[in-house]
């Protein structure tokens, strides 16, 4: 790995997690438990990435904001049904070993709740790699550079020498607001048009093609 960068910092559902068609589900089922009309495939993926208060005020507009907390609940009751079941892409668990045991620094940005993800750090093994996490019930919520900011402070690291890694645009405008360069992968949630607008260092399909990135630049 090269030394351009001392930080790395990654987002989780979509990105790490194969979570992006479950959580899709869960937004549609939520919506039909309540007799809302569920929004479509397109429009659940466009809010991944936020906080779960920001997604379903976008996904579901039309609901009386009062009524949120109990479309989130029926959310959380249909994904924590499934979530022992989702798993990291192919490559996921390998190229954030392979970092750690380089010497970066690594973080996690996410629309998760504090809960949710260290539930998800817990089930996935990668717990021990991660220096600093922030979570969309700590931070303003993406594309807010807040998440960014206070995992820099917290590991006395400059933006230039820091680097986001995510599969939404929620991601890649955090990270401009930020001042950080950022990476797209095209295999999670947001279309690979939507992602190439904003202008990334690089955009993957696949997880080789990142960890060869970042073995030469990184």
């Amino acid at each position: 790995m090269g030394r351009n960068y001392r930080l790395v910092v990654f987002d989780w559902d979509g990105t790490l997690l194969d979570s992006a068609g479950a959580i899709v589900a869960c937004i549609q089922a939520a919506a039909a438990d309540l007799g809302l009309p569920p929004p479509d495939d397109r429009t659940a993926r466009q809010v991944i990435g936020l906080g779960l208060h920001d997604a379903l005020s976008q996904a579901l507009p039309g609901v009386p904001s009062d009524e949120y907390q109990t479309v989130a609940e029926r959310y959380r009751h249909h994904y924590l049904s499934q979530d022992h079941e989702l798993a990291l892409f192919a490559g996921a668990y390998d190229l954030v070993e392979e970092l750690y045991a380089a010497g970066y620094l690594l973080g996690v940005a996410t629309g998760k709740s504090r809960l949710g993800l260290n539930r998800a750090l817990e089930a996935s093994g990668l717990k021990r790699f991660f220096h600093a996490t922030r979570c969309a019930d700590e931070c303003s919520s993406k594309p807010a550079p807040d998440m960014l900011l206070e995992i820099m402070d917290e590991l006395g690291t400059a933006p230039k020498h820091t680097l986001m890694i995510g599969d939404t645009t929620h991601d890649l405008r955090m990270a401009k607001n930020a001042g950080v360069g950022a990476l797209a992968v095209g295999y999670g949630a947001h279309p690979r048009e939507a992602l190439e607008a904003e202008q990334p260092l690089g955009l993957f399909d696949e997880f080789p093609e990142l960890t060869a990135w970042l073995r030469l630049h990184g």
